[in-house]
């Protein structure tokens, strides 16, 4: 046994060599084929199962050997890099390093494991539309792993008995030695038609289990493609023919991806011969005295099914209710520890064990099986020692026995076993005779019960963008809202008697919507005017801005726009560093987002959590439209320093926006105050969105913000014709745009907050009381205009042919426009302060 001080390494000696040298079989290796040699990933032991006698020990699995977890998590997160490769139609050869420190880790040459699994962490993809599977018992972790590097959904097939829920399909592993597999999701729309599913598998020799998912789900919901992934594939030239058989049959792609690929050769007579060796294996060794039991436990966050939520799906416990729970493992004294985790519910245990691993080095992680195995103390052996006891939870086939393996070898045992039964598993169902614990309490000096509270989860749906055509009118790729659709909510209230709500502390002004602005005709006409005036100076600056993001980087950025006002910006960056910087294809263009950020409350903690959980959070950048006074910039700074007091997770504040009147940032297109046209409308310019939403009424822990999506103004709708126009320009301002940048890049870009003085003094002058009732900038006084109780505009004298929808909006709304030489910007909002009388007459109208 691996000793567990240290970070281990794996056993160097095959651990297939006594079944090989007693019985004849062998196993080769086919180094095409592999990225790993099938040798590094797999050992060999015998069972009492009629259907197949022999049993390939996954050295990576967990399942049945102890193994760092470090090492099972860069396992599956390199066979759902392969997954991604085959999908998007890139050459797996490029992950030849990775595999390469996979298989050092394996034959004993050792590896950072910690540097490998966040090398493919960073490895980021998003494929929300892909329906995932695993396999019961064995790829149940596998299969999460891999969902989760693929940014998919998961779910896993189940012996268990679920409450309530009825399974939709099912299938049969004819070699196992338990048949019946179920499906039970909980979404009604788990599998999409026409989609892509990826069936994941710790090994097939055959692929029949494969075969006859496949066919089941394609009798329930035909799909387009299939991808069958493996950590080995060890099928014969006859059986890698039924696939293609089956893709011609059913008129779809079904393709294969595996970490090793190679043969399994069992002489003639082997089965006979194995269970004669079955027969003949001695007991383990007598236990020790019993060890003393403590429990652990924590209560993991579960979104609630509320109407108007989002997420009606009950959802895996989270990385971070993970690092809490190890956290709470981590004041027991340092040990040899094992974490086990029991049968199918291994996806969260082994994350438990991670975290624990980096907090106490030298963890290791397994989990209880049904596999009945023959163990033979033997280095050169898989299975050196097993434990058999009762079974403890509720499944299809009623109970029977259990299984742990390799707890003890060689006369060392662990420490202490660290026992992670399903959520809502009592004490007392494993206290049982003859039961888990009793087994464990004879094979460590210690055994600790971890448990999450709540019930068995067998799928995991995590928080997902929204996306067009089905929240906003952007195209899919361009960008995914963190946002939850609150389009059942009545939330838009007349504007005076939300600024009446608002200045008098009774609400903030993200807790319910301006009536949405539909523009006149003479209104539009002037926006178009001014796109046509301005569309080259705007793919200017954002040109500009985009080269200051890519300025020393060595891969695209993960763009983060702050909605609304920096989506339509966002998206052009994105268009413009995939179009000038070779990333052209929609899967290697930069991700781009849009979260909110709130004045007042801060930013969407939960969007946060989300990015640093499929991001490196260095790669982030926030992007937003301009700076009026910097409000947003300062707000955007605080947030980001405590979530990274709270989290220890550090996110750069440094902000891109495209035009920076306020000098209030370092990274910008330009520094004038000039008409971006997409100031001038509302969600008619911003993919038919509304401005973001935040209410504890509406809002749960664990959700993102919310905002609405105006799909009944499509007909004026203007969000993508306005990308469109920009883009055109790129080519020609292209070089202009590099210059600029390269130009900046060597200059002093510190911010003065000379905009913020200006707002003050402005502030004294006029005799507001609230600074935030003044809006410096075009963009910031559009606003007003269209959401708020607006006051007086102030326009500089030389800037009024570039406001001229402000000046018409002004009329329109009957208010004061006054000239004013100085002002440091092109024009300023003053919204109306109201007074005492004005705020009792709204109220509770908002």
């Amino acid at each position: 046994m691996t000793a567990a001080a240290g970070a281990p390494s794996v056993d160097p000696v095959w651990t297939g060599g006594w079944v090989a040298d007693r019985l004849g079989a062998r196993i080769e290796s086919d180094p095409v084929r592999s990225l790993v040699p099938v040798e590094a990933l797999v050992g060999l032991a015998l069972r009492r199962n009629p259907r197949r006698a022999h049993l390939l020990v996954s050295t990576v699995l967990a399942k049945h050997v102890p193994t760092p977890p470090l090492l099972v998590e860069s396992a599956g997160a390199l066979l759902g890099v392969l997954v991604a490769d085959r999908l998007e139609g890139r050459d797996a050869a490029a992950r030849a390093g990775l595999a390469r420190d996979l298989a050092d880790e394996l034959t004993g040459a050792g590896t950072d494991l910690w540097s490998l699994r966040d090398r493919l962490h960073r490895l980021e993809f998003l494929h929300p539309a892909v329906t995932t599977l695993g396999y019961a018992e064995t790829a149940t972790g596998l299969g999460r792993l891999v969902a989760d590097q693929l940014g998919a959904y998961y779910l896993h097939s189940t012996r268990r008995a679920v409450p309530g829920l009825e399974p939709v399909a099912g299938f049969e592993e004819e070699h196992s030695h338990a048949t019946g597999h179920r499906l039970v999701p909980s979404a009604a729309d788990w599998l999409k038609p026409r989609g892509t599913v990826v069936l994941v598998d710790d090994e097939f020799s055959t692929g029949t289990t494969a075969i006859n998912t496949v066919r089941a789900l394609h009798a329930l919901e035909p799909q387009s493609r299939y991808v069958v992934a493996a950590l080995v594939d060890l099928r014969g030239d006859a059986d890698r023919a039924r696939f293609d058989v089956l893709a011609a049959e059913l008129g779809v792609a079904v393709d294969v991806v595996s970490l090793g690929a190679g043969s399994i050769h069992l002489p003639e007579g082997f089965a006979a011969a194995a269970s004669e060796h079955v027969g003949d294996v001695a007991p383990a060794a007598t236990p020790r005295a019993l060890a003393d039991v403590a429990r652990v436990s924590i209560s993991a966050s579960v979104p609630s099914d509320r109407a108007g939520s989002p997420a009606a799906l009950r959802v895996a416990p989270s990385r971070e209710a993970a690092a809490s729970l190890a956290a709470r493992l981590a004041e027991l004294p340092a040990a040899r520890t094992l974490v086990l985790a029991t049968e199918e519910n291994m996806a969260f245990p082994v994350q438990v064990a991670a975290a624990l691993d980096q907090l106490q080095p030298g963890v290791l992680f397994s989990s209880t099986t049904r596999s009945p195995i023959a163990p033979v103390d033997d280095p050169q052996y898989a299975i050196r020692s097993a434990a058999r006891f009762a079974s403890h939870d509720r499944t299809i086939d009623g109970p029977g026995p259990r299984f742990a393996y390799n707890l003890t070898a060689g006369g060392e045992r662990f420490d202490r076993i660290v026992l992670m039964p399903e959520p809502g598993t009592t004490l007392d169902a494993l206290s049982r005779q003859g039961g888990p614990l009793e087994a464990l309490r004879a094979r460590a000096d210690e055994v600790v019960v971890a448990t999450v509270e709540g019930d068995t989860v067998n799928e995991s749906m995590p928080l997902e963008p929204l996306r067009g055509p089905a929240f906003g009118s952007y195209e899919p790729d361009e960008v995914g809202w963190l946002l939850q659709d609150l389009g059942g909510v009545a939330l838009e209230a007349p504007a005076a008697d939300r600024e009446a709500a608002i200045q008098s502390g009774r609400a903030h002004y993200a807790e319910s919507l301006p009536q949405e602005y539909v523009p006149s005709d003479d209104y539009q006409r002037l926006y178009a005017e001014a796109l046509d005036r301005s569309a080259a100076r705007v793919a200017l600056a954002v040109g500009v801005a985009a080269e200051l993001v890519m300025d020393g980087r060595e891969r695209p950025p993960v763009l983060v726009s702050l909605a609304r006002a920096g989506t339509p910006i966002g998206i052009l960056m994105r268009r413009w560093i995939a179009r000038t910087h070779g990333a052209d294809s929609p899967h290697r263009a930069p991700f781009h987002y849009t979260m909110s950020i709130v004045r007042g409350v801060g930013i969407d903690t939960t969007a946060l959590a989300w990015l640093a959980e499929r991001h490196d959070p260095a790669d982030v950048v926030f992007v937003d439209g301009w700076t009026g006074k910097g409000a947003i910039a300062r707000e955007l700074t605080a947030a980001l320093d405590q979530h990274a007091a709270d989290t220890g997770v550090r996110f750069s504040d440094d902000l891109v926006v495209l035009a920076d009147p306020g000098h209030c940032v370092r990274t910008f297109g330009t520094r004038d105050d000039y008409l971006i046209p997409s100031a001038c409308l509302n969600s008619t310019v911003s993919g038919l969105v509304s401005r973001t939403v935040y209410s504890e009424k509406l809002i749960a822990p664990g959700e993102f913000h919310g905002a609405k999506f105006y799909s009944e103004l499509a007909g004026s709708d203007v969000s993508r014709a306005f990308l469109d126009a920009v883009e055109s320009h790129f080519e020609s301002v292209r070089a202009d745009a590099e210059a600029a940048a390269a130009e900046l890049v060597s200059t002093d870009r510190t911010p003065t907050w000379e905009g913020w003085a200006a707002v003050e003094r402005l502030q004294r002058e006029y005799g507001l009381d609230d600074v935030n009732l003044v809006k410096p900038g075009v963009g910031e006084t559009t606003r007003v205009l269209l959401r708020r109780v607006p006051w007086k505009i102030l326009v500089r004298p030389d800037a009024l042919s570039d406001v001229a929808h402000v000046l018409l909006l002004a009329r329109q709304r009957g208010v004061d426009v006054v000239e004013v030489d100085d002002l440091p910007y092109s024009c300023v909002g003053l919204i109306k302060p109201l007074a005492d009388g004005e705020q009792d007459a709204a109220q509770g109208s908002v």
